[in-house]
């Protein structure tokens, strides 16, 4: 005969089966979202780490090549890296010590199809922001000032841009428009650091420009 408790049990299990019977299908698919969510999150983590630690070892090799001034293997390398793993920040490092290695070499045109792959796919906004300015420098010395402007007319890591409205300052001037580039200057030498060396190459560009950098209202507040 069954007791008041194995009835109570019972009446439990009929009304959990017919919850389940119910809602089952849809606790198990959102577990199994759930699961598969946080797989692929691990799994993602994992492979961008194994991405990391393998593009370490072929970086290695663009700076061992680079020491030993040996183009051939840093070419390699670099191309090696940035075709399996472009989207570290390792194979913007790679293009960068290689634009600079050929720029040495005097193959230019080399030097800057690499800068241009760091500005079109570098993964990091600083590398970025350097090969813009590598690559600026590079067409100013080919008189090609339009294209070297809208390389440099973009938004850039607040570290660089002084360096930017430096080299736009530059730009001004070459293009007789002394105003232009004194607000430049001035800009970027308010910008920057007073400790910063670079903060006198910009005093000397004002310098020459027949004027003295002055400091941002702001910095004259108590």
């Amino acid at each position: 005969m069954a007791t008041n408790l194995d009835l109570e049990e019972q009446e439990q299990l009929d009304q959990l089966k017919h919850f389940w019977q119910q809602w089952g299908n849809a606790i198990s698919t959102a577990l199994a979202v759930i699961a598969l969510a946080y797989l692929g999150y691990t799994g993602w983590n994992y492979w961008q780490r194994q991405q990391a630690s393998q593009a370490t070892v072929l970086f290695d090799t663009v700076e061992r090549a680079q020491r030993s001034a040996d183009l051939v293997l840093m070419e390699r390398a670099v191309s090696d890296i940035k075709d399996k793993f472009g989207g570290t920040v390792y194979a913007s490092q790679a293009a960068l010590l290689l634009s600079q290695s050929l720029q040495e070499k005097d193959r230019s045109d080399d030097a800057q199809t690499h800068l241009q792959w760091v500005v079109d796919h570098g993964a990091d906004s600083g590398y970025q922001a350097i090969a813009r300015l590598r690559l600026s420098a590079m067409l100013i010395d080919k008189k090609q000032n339009e294209a070297a402007r809208q390389l440099l007319t973009t938004t850039v890591p607040a570290a660089y841009q002084p360096l930017v409205q430096d080299r736009l300052g530059d730009l001004a001037v070459l293009d007789g428009k002394k105003s232009d580039a004194v607000g430049l200057y001035q800009s970027a030498w308010n910008a920057m650091d007073p400790r910063a060396e670079y903060r006198r190459l910009l005093e000397i560009k004002l310098a020459a420009l027949g004027v003295a950098p002055k400091a941002a209202p702001e910095a004259n507040k108590p």
